[in-house]
């Protein structure tokens, strides 16, 4: 039985296609993370990926868009995002400049100041918008506020968007949208059933080796497994920040940097920092690696 089509032609021909064209840009997905993003492009959903902070939510997206050619728009949401920061304002002070200057009658000016040339696109319509492949990232869902999620839901339900003042806009191509959270609070249930959901965990020692020498070719593969398996005796502590992917990967180019053919007790002290953020941290991992 075939999946009912998106709208458009499809970017990916099947599970298989995807994951070789996302490894192409480095990204290595697991086959759960394949065949979500299949689905969600054969389905036209927008694909929800939750999950501790640094396992490849966000780059997931950039990784879409780059394996398929699509322009990349992203809404980065934090405490207090509005309507004006996530789908459009009017530009008020050239309204006021223009009114300043117009002689007319105020119907006519009316009309004027609120014309295209004085409307702020921002993520949500500009999205909408483009006529060109598009990859939509509503990074951080979680950290907006709850009200910011019915604009969300109206805007993904018919990709449109309602301008009193212009009228109703209408996507002319469907953007492949990735929403992440990183499950600081529960986002609605109406939001999650517009979406297909994905969880995303940190890759088991295997896939992380393979990603990081994708990401550090130089590195030789005993020094890579060396690092995948203490960063993996690190994420089993108690720590205020679990070290990332990216901060494994930035851990493989610091020992090429340093040169180094072998790893011991004084390079994992001296470069804790690269992996480990915080002070307190830096203490505890020390102390149980017993590097004092």
């Amino acid at each position: 039985m075939s999946l009912p089509a998106r709208p458009e032609a499809p970017l990916f021909a099947d599970i298989d296609d995807v994951a070789a064209r996302l490894a192409a840009t480095g990204y290595l997905p697991d086959t759960a993370t394949a065949t979500a993003v299949y689905l969600a492009d054969r389905l036209g959903k927008p694909l929800l990926v939750e999950g501790p902070a640094g396992v490849g939510k966000t780059e997931l997206a950039r990784s879409v868009a780059q394996a398929t050619g699509s322009g990349l728009v992203r809404l980065q949401c934090y405490e207090g995002v509005d309507e004006a920061r996530a789908l459009y304002e009017w530009n008020h002070a050239k309204q006021i400049l223009r009114i300043q200057t117009e002689s007319g009658d105020w119907d006519a000016t009316k009309s004027d100041v609120f014309s295209e040339e004085f409307l702020l696109s921002r993520p949500l319509l500009t999205a909408i918008r483009r006529t060109d492949p598009t990859v939509l990232l509503i990074d951080e869902t979680d950290k907006a506020d709850i009200e910011i999620e019915g604009l969300l839901l109206e805007v993904l339900s018919d990709f449109a968007v309602t301008v009193p003042e212009l009228g109703t806009i209408t996507a002319s191509q469907t953007p492949f949208v990735v929403l992440t959270s990183n499950a600081t609070r529960e986002l609605s249930e109406a939001l999650k059933r517009r979406c297909l959901f994905l969880h995303i965990d940190f890759p088991d020692p295997d896939l992380e080796r393979r990603i990081l020498l994708s990401r550090v070719p130089e590195l030789p593969e005993h020094l890579a497994a060396e690092l995948v398996r203490i960063i993996g005796v690190l994420r089993g502590m108690q720590l205020k920040k679990l070290p990332s992917v990216a901060e494994t990967i930035d851990w493989g180019r610091t020992v090429l940097a340093l040169g180094l053919d072998t790893i011991d007790d004084a390079m994992i002290a001296a470069t804790l920092g690269v992996v480990l953020k915080h002070q307190s941290d830096q203490v505890r991992a020390a102390g149980e690696l017993h590097l004092n």
